[in-house]
This record gives structure tokens, sequence and C-alpha cells, in this order.
């Protein structure tokens, strides 16, 4: 295979294209279709952050495959086969990660999912947002559900795939104090709140050496700190964003950029953290 797009690494046999943002990937020449395969990754952009007393977002759909031809130590997630290529150009989406809801003003109504990453026949669904504004809204489903409070949690894998690309956020509630669920990650789900104010951590994301070295990625946010003086959640392992204490003045922590994680949730009068954005990655051999 020869091909252009994106970054690219030469690893020994293997040519890695690495995509933070969306592009082009071009297929100049293929050979036959006996051995024509890429292997990949595709993690969607994070879920913010609730706002004002709310839970962790989940961090985006994390998809991947391998062809045997260039195999790396992935995840349990990873599918066995990958995406056969011919010499074409492929768009390639790089979903954002979903924007934090300021507070209090805009907390019903502004904080939002992570958006889809795409190469090919794989699509990986944007992560959920958490629960925001003191149990008014629910976490919304994701490639990894937002977590939740009093009006419910997001479930993950949203769009369902085999290997699931995500799992479901944690659950919260109670009124004054409240406790506040993390978001799922791609490797586990969101931590539970646990009353009367301790908020759940993001759920861990999940590691892969597809770009030669091991890196976590889509892990889900924390919940925000809980109404007087409660504990904020902690980002899932994996570029997942922690929640904001009260009174701060500052927002949840946003997710890493280019990892898919979730943004942690607002604690009292606080906004929720921005989603970080997805990443796609193709290998494959190139003599």
């Amino acid at each position: 295979i020869v091909a252009t797009g994106g970054t690219i690494a030469t690893c020994g046999d293997f040519k890695i294209h690495t995509f933070t943002s969306s592009g082009t990937f071009t297929i100049c020449t293929a050979p036959t279709p006996a051995n024509n395969n890429v292997s990949y990754m595709v993690v969607a952009g994070g879920g913010s952050g609730g706002a004002d007393l709310s839970a962790g977002g989940g961090a985006g759909g994390f998809r991947e495959g391998q062809t045997p031809a260039a195999p790396f130590t992935g995840s349990p997630l990873k599918a066995g086969t990958g995406i056969p290529v011919s010499a074409q150009d492929y768009t390639i989406t790089v979903g954002a990660g979903g924007a934090g809801a300021s507070s209090p003003t805009n907390a019903c109504s502004s904080q939002t999912s992570g958006s889809d990453s795409i190469f090919s026949t794989i699509t990986s669904s944007g992560g959920g947002f958490g629960g925001a504004k003191q149990g008014a809204v629910a976490g919304s489903p994701g490639g990894s559900g937002g977590g939740g409070n009093a009006a419910g949690f997001g479930n993950g894998n949203v769009v369902p795939v085999s290997p699931p690309q995500g799992n479901n956020g944690g659950t919260g509630g109670g009124t004054n104090p409240f406790y506040q669920g993390g978001g799922g990650g791609a490797g586990g789900v969101g931590a539970n709140g646990t009353a009367p104010k301790t908020s759940g951590n993001g759920g861990n994301g999940i590691a892969s050496s597809i770009t030669g070295s091991s890196v976590t990625r889509a892990g889900g946010g924390g919940g925000g700190q809980g109404y007087n003086a409660g504990t904020a959640g902690s980002g899932g392992p994996g570029g997942g964003g922690g929640g904001s204490n009260q009174y701060t003045g500052t927002p949840g922590t946003a997710g890493t950029a280019n990892t898919g994680g979730g943004g942690g949730g607002g604690g009292d009068d606080q906004g929720g953290g921005n989603g970080g954005s997805g990443i796609v990655v193709i290998k494959y051999k190139f003599q």
C-alpha cells in the first residue's frame, strides 16, 4: 500500500497515519484484494460535563481493528479484522469534544455531546454530556454515556456495535446535598456517586499501541462537587477531566485533546468542562 494523509510515521515495515483533525486519507496504490486491509483506531469526541452541581461527560466511542498484516497490541475492544481499501480518497472525520455549558444561566440547555469520528465504514459515536443543573437534566447517551444525577444517567454504546465502543455513566442523586455520577469510559462504567455528597470518578479509558507506543484514551469525566462541601470526582485514566469544587470560580476540567476524554462536571454555580477531541489512526504494511 502507498498512501498519503495525516501525520505519517514509519515503524519497521509499517506506516502509521495519525489524524488529529479532519482530512483525507488517499490510497495511491493498493495490492491485490488478499493483502489490502489496514488496521485502524477511531475515537470520537468526548461529551462535556454538565453545569451547576452536575455530572461528568462520557468518553467518545472507541473502536479499533487489526489486520494480521499490520499487528499491534490493542485493547479488549479490538476487532479481529481491519478494513479493505482501494485506490481512492477516504474522508476522515475527527469529532470535536462537546462544549461545556456556562453556569448557572445556561445550565439547563447548553452542555453538549461530543461529535462522531469516521473512517470508511467505521463510525465511533460522540460521548454523552453529563447530567446538569442540580438534577434537572439527565446524562445523555453516547459512545460512552454521560454521568447521572436524580434525573438519570446516559447509556453507552448508543449505536450498538460489537465489541462495544463504550460504557454507561455512573448514577447520582440527592437533594441538597447532591452526588453526581462519573461519565462512562471505553474501559469501564463511570463510578456512581454516593450519598450524602461524594461524586463519582470517570470510567477508565483503554490502552492501545497502534501508534507504536501504548497510550490510554477515552476516559470519562468526573462528577462535580455536590452542594454543601462535597467531594468532586476525578477524571478517568485516558484523558477524562475532573469535576470542579464548590465556589472555586472555575469550571470542570476539560477532557484531554485527541483522547476523546469526557469533561468534568461543574460544582455549585460552576460550568462543565469541555470534552476532548477525538483521533483517527491507520496502520498498514508498506514493504
